[in-house]
């Protein structure tokens, strides 16, 4: 992970500089090496949402209201902190776009990335980066990784017999506006899944003697008791923490204002468990990161939470993943969706 700075409350992490790292000298045949990174313009997330809409109806709830205080002082308090030149440095790298051609290039290449590689699996056992084709389409593959498209419960249960020191999950929330894009473009959407039956994914066996768990969650109240009350229970996980990833614009502000009760927010949750035995997890940490725009695009976490297990070289598992890492199998109908050439460029 590219932290740039960090202290005891917050990681500041730069997604692409990450990215970067993993595709340096990426082989591309026998004779050529190219180093690739993620497309600079899909980090140029720079202006601050304004006359925020209050459509949402309110949640009267203390605990969520407080927890909104929590983020937001602790945002206070890493900005303060966060030395002048880092920040400058980032508006000098990303600001290259307005907001409304970002997202353009957003909506383009994920609807030019929609592939249906049902039941195909793969991987790359070496130690640096390659590019391939699969069905006549180029994809880098990081090292030491693999992937299994389809049905996440069905993936799992061919998992069997495997032990992941390290589980990341990113679900299919069950979202009202993600169903009303879907009505308009199904290219936009995801099949969404209720609480219950992620539960029911064969988590459980999958997992070492002393595992940690993260889910990332949205920030409704339905969904984080889900993950507390239903989801670790059933896979045999334990609660420890709660973790934000604060969303903020190439000069650090958030992406959006801090709101009240169940209105939008510019933080996410990441949920953390475990089984057995870890090392001591902060509660409240915040991960600072300029997004990328691709839709729910996730900033990879290994590099954080690797630190947090007993194991020297923790194997990871990645449930439905959009995005391939190093040493990590990742499972999902789309886990090759943002390793598509289209999205990277060569750099020096």
């Amino acid at each position: 992970m590219a932290v740039i700075h960090n202290n005891p409350d917050y990681y500041l992490i730069d997604h692409r500089d990450f990215i970067t790292n993993i595709y340096r000298n990426a082989k591309i045949d026998e004779n050529e090496s190219f180093s690739f990174s993620m497309l600079k313009k899909l980090f140029s997330i720079i202006n601050v949402e304004k006359n925020q809409s209050n459509r949402k109806r309110s949640h009267n709830s203390d605990d969520f209201h407080k927890e909104t205080l929590t983020v937001k002082e602790k945002y206070e308090s890493f900005i303060q902190k966060v030395p002048l030149g880092i920040k400058e440095a980032l508006i000098k790298k990303y600001k290259l776009l307005e907001t409304s051609e970002v997202r353009d290039l957003s909506k383009q290449l994920f609807e030019a990335t929609v592939f249906d590689f049902n039941n195909i699996k793969g991987g790359n056992n070496a130690e640096t980066s390659i590019k391939c084709s699969i069905k006549d389409n180029n994809f880098l593959i990081p090292p030491n990784s693999r992937f299994f498209c389809g049905c996440v419960k069905e993936q799992c249960l061919k998992l069997e017999g495997l032990k992941f020191d390290i589980v990341v999950a990113d679900p299919p929330w069950w979202n009202k506006y993600i169903r009303r894009l879907k009505s308009a473009n199904d290219k936009l959407s995801y099949s969404m899944m209720y609480n219950e039956d992620i539960a029911a994914i064969p988590v459980k066996n999958l997992l070492s003697e002393n595992c940690l768990v993260v889910v990332w969650c949205t920030n409704a109240p339905s969904n984080i008791a889900a993950v507390k009350n239903i989801i670790f229970p059933k896979w045999g996980v334990e609660y420890i923490a709660t973790w934000y990833w604060l969303k903020v614009t190439v000069d650090l502000q958030p992406i959006c204002g801090f709101g009240s009760g169940s209105k939008k927010q510019p933080y996410e949750r990441i949920i953390l468990g475990k089984v057995g035995e870890v090392k001591e997890v902060p509660d409240a940490h915040l991960v600072v990161s300029v997004p990328s725009a691709l839709h729910s695009h996730k900033p990879p976490l290994l590099d954080l939470l690797s630190p947090l297990v007993k194991t020297e070289n923790p194997q990871a598992l990645e449930l439905f993943a959009r995005y391939l890492l190093p040493n990590t199998t990742s499972v999902g109908y789309e886990p090759l969706k943002w390793q598509h050439e289209s999205l990277y460029e060569k750099v020096s």
